[in-house]
Formats: C-alpha cells, structure tokens, sequence
C-alpha cells in the first residue's frame, strides 16, 4: 500500500479534498507523502530543539521531490523521571511510541517516513517501528549535548548524579553543589556522555538506518541541520531505489552494530533495545551473541561514564565512521552491508579515519582486548545479566560477598545514603524488573550514590532492574528470571554469600540447589505494584529482559 490509495482515481475526490484541507496542492498530492516524526516537546533537553531539526528535514524531502507531513511522538526524559514514580513509564514509552508511528503512517498511506528522536526509549520505539513498517525509512536524530566545562575539566549529568553522595559524606559542600548545578548539562541535546540516548543514535548509524554523523555531529552545531536536510533527500532515493528496511536490518548489519557497540562500551540498555529491534525485523536474537562479538572486538573508546571524554570528542576523532573503519580493516565488521545512503558500508567508509588516537584508539592499543559489555550467567542469573564491564575498575572483576536485599530501589537507595552499605557488601534491588517493576526502572540514583561516596571499588550493585547509560562500577542488571516471575533472585536472603566472576562470566549465589527449590515452595511474588492504567497492562504482556522486554 501506499499514498495512491488516498490520491489517485474519480472514487479518492473525498479523501483529496480533505488533502487540499491542508492546504496541498495537486502536485504535492502527487508527489510521495513522507511522514516526518517529530518528537519535540518542551520538557526534554534532548528534544526541545527538534522544531528545527525537523523544519531543515521537510526542507530536505521538498528538495528531493516529495511531500513532508508531520507528526508527532511522545519523549521520556530518564534525568527528569529518575527516583520517582515517573521512572516506570520509560521504558514502557518505548512500545507506545514504535505504536503510536504504526498507526499514523498505516492510517494515512504514507510512502517512507523521516525519524526525528533524540533520548533513550524515543530511539528504538521508532527503530522498531520503521523495522514494523518496512517503509524507505531515515533516522536523523537531534544529537549530543556539549559538555559542562569548569576549570578546564568537562562534566555531564553523571557528575550531579554522583555529587548527591559526595555531599552526603561531606567531600563536597552544598555551595560547590549549587555552584556545579548549572553548568553540568549547558545546551539542548542528549546528555554528553556515552549514556543510552548516544549509544542508540551512534548505534542507528552503526547499523545503517543512521546517515554518516546522526550519532556525534553536536546538537547545537549547524552541520546538525545540514544532515537533517540530506536525511530528507536520502529517503527520496530511498523511494526511488526500492530500498526499506528489511535490505539494511540484516544479521550482519546486527553483528557490525554490536561490534560498534563493544567498541564504544556503550550503555547496557542496548542489551534491551537491540533484541527488541531484531524481533520487529523477523530475526532470531540470543544473548550469547553478546559474549560472542564482545570476545573479539576490544573496546576503542572510553567515553564518560566510563572514562573523561564525551561525545564531542569522538565526533572530532572522527565519529562513528572513523570506528567502523578501524573495525573494518582489521575484519571485525562486514563491509558489504546496505545503509540508507544508498550505497554498502565499505564505500561508505572510504576516506573516513581517525583524527585522535587518545579518543579512539587502534585495534593494536586498545583500552581493553574485550568489548565494553559481557553478559553474565549462572545460579543467580539462569537466563543472564548484562555488566558494563569496560566501567568496572580491574579489582572488582572478581568479587565475593555478603548479600544485602531490598525489594525496592528507594529502599536501597535510603541504606545507602544513611551509611548502612559496607565495603564489600554486594546491593540486590529486586522486584524491578520488566513485570515486577513495572517498567524495568534505570537506578542511577544508588549507583551514582555508591560512586559518590567511593564505593564503586568495594560494593557491588545487582537487580533485575536496569541501569542508566550514566552508571559506572561493578552493577550487574536485567537479571532474568526477575523475581517477579520466580527467579532466583527472588530467593536471595539477607546475608547469602554472592560471588561475581566477570572474566569468566559468572554470577552465583551460594546456595544449594537443594536449598534454593526449598526457599521456592514458601515463596509467593509480591503484590503487583500497579493495578491500572497503561502499566498494568504492559505488566500483563511484557516478556523477560533476556528478550528485550518486549510485549507478548
């Protein structure tokens, strides 16, 4: 189907007229009717700039010969939502925003579709969606925030975040706090690090449906609003060309993004969105795959959280294209792959290097021989963990100790903050998951906390939540089975020995099988904590987090 069945023919006079409504005329009802997606609002950073972006993409698609009609989509912002209620609705926005754009471009036939996101869940609902559509489809994101800078030195949001314990153990006062407040996040964008937001925009241009620079050009930049053009005159010849979806998101466009990925050592989250994103385009997804790719591909790059750079600075090395050229001569990655310019990967990348070899460093001196994640098995975690290992400091790769559990993260987060945390304890937050959360909320709060009070190199943090892109240290998440439906770490008690073992991929709990199916014969879940509203049923219908959290 496309927009002829709306345009064309004596029988579609009513559906015109209500084109010419609009105030269309008949050469723009002639032309292809692409549907631009603005997720502009004005209560997210990352999206309050997206007018124009979107603006410069209509600019680009009349340019190309087509019609732009836009709509909009819904944007969470993580930073705003953490610590309350609001966090539950992230990660469940995915699934309303990837359906929200099914039912605008089916309703009204359009012909291709311009993406306009920006933060975390608004980057794979709308992957997932143009995987769901397999209409000609560009993705063109509103783009990284600058750094804070204060004496010489960059911050980012990571830095309040991890203030909040540095003040509660007084190595920061409450005037250098306030002082820090508005400087750390100074221009529209998505946060400066490598947080989720920037790990899906630099992985979209990994994986093909991204245009050379989507992940790394500046929010603020003007080069920002030159690629929004060229992406509305990229999906033109997408629709000249016959090229969708279904020919970029292939098996080994998957495989090159997530050696991008380990690479980068990108957030944790896109453990979740990527399954997620593979199911909608019909392929089969496992975990494994992860330890796989992140085994022979190091990590190039050490971007804040996990080291002082941020995405700036890996645009000015160069961006993505500079790493998957460096990917690409050693083997790590398939150059033969179709990207939504039209032409395969390997033409793509001709002429692109790297400008700063501090910033991402050779595949002969990388910052480490794996990649940034590692997916974690065991007693504990049956069906997997995911770590950011590339963020973990060497002495807390292997970790033994005593199991401290709450059923909340506010519970955690309390004890941690009033002192009753102790070096070498490990921290299990359960009932977070996708069902029992619901919504699988990020906690940067205790993990900012633990590495604001210098526990990041003592304490482990483990949940069958999830974590921010913005944490760093030892946190294992997305432990599955999640207590909620019956998992193990719904058995832990206070006090049981946990033993973490991230070179070999290990997370035990020390406790007998024997002992273990005891504890689950008196074993009842928690009440749900939601009984109404669009959570409640997301809570009904979502999958574990080893399947991307996805909804049955």
């Amino acid at each position: 189907m496309n927009s002829t069945v709306i345009t064309r023919g004596v029988e579609k006079t009513a559906q015109r007229s209500l084109l010419h409504a609009l105030g269309l005329t008949k050469k723009e009802m002639e032309q292809p009717l692409v549907g631009v997606v603005n997720s502009f609002n004005e209560v997210v950073p990352g999206h309050m700039h997206l007018r124009q972006i979107t603006d410069a993409v209509k600019a680009g698609v009349r340019m190309g010969g087509g019609t732009p009609l836009e709509f909009p989509a819904i944007a969470v912002c993580d930073g705003l939502a953490m610590g309350h209620t609001g966090m539950h609705y992230s990660l469940a926005s995915r699934e309303l925003i990837a359906d929200s754009i099914e039912v605008m471009a089916r309703a009204h036939a359009l012909d291709a579709l311009v993406l306009i996101p920006n933060c975390d869940k608004v980057v794979p609902g709308m992957l997932m969606a143009a995987a769901r559509l397999n209409l000609p489809c560009v993705v063109v994101s509103g783009g990284p925030m600058l750094a804070g800078k204060i004496k010489g030195e960059s911050i980012s949001l990571t830095t309040m975040f991890e203030a909040v314990g540095q003040v509660n153990i007084g190595k920061m006062g409450v005037e250098e706090l306030e002082y820090l407040e508005p400087l750390a996040c100074p221009t529209c964008g998505s946060c400066s690090g490598m947080f989720t937001a920037n790990s899906m925009n630099c992985l979209t241009e990994a994986i093909g449906l991204g245009l050379p620079g989507n992940g790394t050009v500046p929010a603020v930049y003007s080069q920002r609003l030159a690629l929004a053009k060229q992406a509305g005159m990229a999906v033109m010849e997408l629709i000249e060309k016959q090229i969708t979806p279904d020919k970029i998101l292939t098996e080994k466009n998957f495989r090159n993004a997530l050696a991008v990925d380990m690479a980068l050592g990108c957030s944790t989250n896109t453990v979740l969105h990527l399954p997620a994103i593979a199911k909608e385009a019909g392929l089969e997804w496992n975990l494994n795959l992860v330890n796989e790719i992140s085994e022979r591909t190091p990590q190039l790059c050490k971007l804040s959280p996990a080291g002082h750079h941020h995405i700036e600075d890996l645009f000015f090395a160069g961006g993505i294209q500079a790493v998957m050229t460096e990917l690409l001569d050693h083997g790590m990655i398939d150059g033969d792959v179709l990207t939504v310019s039209g032409v395969k990967l390997k033409e793509q990348l001709r002429g692109r290097g790297v400008t700063n070899r501090d910033v991402i460093r050779s595949v002969e001196n990388p910052y480490n021989t794996q990649g940034g994640l590692k997916v974690l098995f065991g007693s504990l975690a049956p069906h997997g963990a995911v770590v950011k290992q590339g963020a973990v400091a060497q002495e807390m790769h292997v970790h033994r100790g005593p199991a401290r559990v709450f059923d909340a993260e506010n519970d955690a987060m309390s004890a941690i903050l009033a002192g009753k945390i102790l070096p070498g304890d490990v921290v299990v937050i359960r009932y977070e998951g996708p069902k029992g959360g619901p919504g699988m909320r990020e906690m940067l709060g205790p993990t900012a906390a633990i590495s604001g009070m210098g526990l990041d190199k003592s304490v482990a943090l483990l949940t069958d939540g999830r974590f921010s892109g913005a944490t760093r240290g030892p946190c294992m998440g997305h432990i599955s089975p999640e207590a909620a439906e019956g998992g193990p770490i719904g058995l832990v008690k206070e006090g049981d020995m946990i033993h973490i073992n991230i070179p070999e991929g290990k997370l035990e709990v020390e406790v007998s099988p024997e002992e273990m199916e005891e504890r689950k014969k008196g074993w009842e879940p928690l009440p749900p904590k939601v009984t109404e509203g669009y959570l409640a049923r997301y809570a009904r219908l979502v999958t574990s987090a080893s399947e991307g959290a996805v909804l049955k």
